[in-house]
């Protein structure tokens, strides 16, 4: 929505600018990164998703809220 963000893929990274979309299809390991200082993305994505998708660490959040 505002500023400009990276995703990283295993076969090389996409930039995205405002009003620029990305769908990650389910399963596909992806990393995305900040391009400027405070980019504002809207990102939509299953409730169970968790922030660290199959890996679990001290930084899985397992308390998973709705909006």
């Amino acid at each position: 929505m505002r500023g400009r963000i990276a995703i990283d893929f295993r076969d090389g990274p996409v930039e995205l600018g405002e009003g620029d979309f990305i769908v990650v299809p389910c399963g596909v390991e992806h990393r995305p990164r900040s391009l400027t200082v405070e980019p504002v993305v809207l990102m939509f994505e299953p409730a169970t998703t968790l922030n660290t998708g199959n890996a679990r660490s001290d930084l899985t959040v397992t308390d998973l809220k709705r909006l």
